[in-house]
């Protein structure tokens, strides 16, 4: 059975954390609103949606032709989960020239477009999908459910930097250091639940 706890975790820690996505939202609801930047955030959410769903038909072909695969992207999922944590852990802020030069749109298609080049977005569904979804549960309803919570978190994680803008980036510069460490904490304990 799959650890809901970590499940849960992992979504919503890789959701929350300062991404292209976040920081285009966080930008776009400084210079647009809330209400103009909303179409930003679902089309992120909808990107992820069907990244993910790429990953569940891609697993459910893998699983039936090569059923040893399993074995060997659980390992590459923990491994990449304990990755983020180091990253996490060790993150820097960076410099404001870098946040200058990132893409600012409010379109839903793009912000669809964006998803499946963003290496984040992409190794987060292979994960998600390969180490906490398909080991346990290979039903329509399921991946429906999956799909739909992810959904939900995405939406919600992009609204909310948007909705708190420079306001939640002062406070999580402010507070990087602690928030760092639980984040990291918490997708190491999303690796370890993987052989549990």
């Amino acid at each position: 059975m799959v650890h809901v706890f970590a499940f849960v975790s992992y979504v919503f820690v890789s959701c929350i954390t300062p991404g292209p996505n976040n920081i285009m939202s966080m930008n776009n609801g400084a210079k647009y609103g809330v209400k103009k930047s909303m179409p930003f955030c679902a089309g992120v959410a909808t990107g992820f949606s069907l990244i993910l769903i790429c990953c569940i038909l891609s697993n459910l072909f893998l699983n039936r032709y090569i059923p040893k695969i399993v074995d060997i992207m659980t390992v590459l999922g923990a491994g990449y989960i304990l990755y983020l944590a180091w990253i996490i852990w060790r993150d820097k802020p960076k410099e404001e020239k870098k946040k200058a030069r990132q893409l600012d749109t409010r379109a839903f298609s793009t912000a669809v477009i964006l998803q499946f080049v963003n290496p984040k977005g992409l190794l987060f569904g292979i994960t998600l999908i390969t180490n906490f979804v398909f080991p346990y549960y290979q039903s329509v309803e399921a991946f429906l459910l999956v799909l739909g919570f992810n959904w939900i978190v995405v939406l919600l994680c992009c609204g909310c930097w948007v909705l708190f803008g420079s306001v939640f980036r002062s406070f999580f510069e402010k507070n990087r250091r602690i928030l760092n460490v639980i984040m990291a904490l918490l997708l190491v304990y999303c690796a370890v639940s993987l052989f549990i």
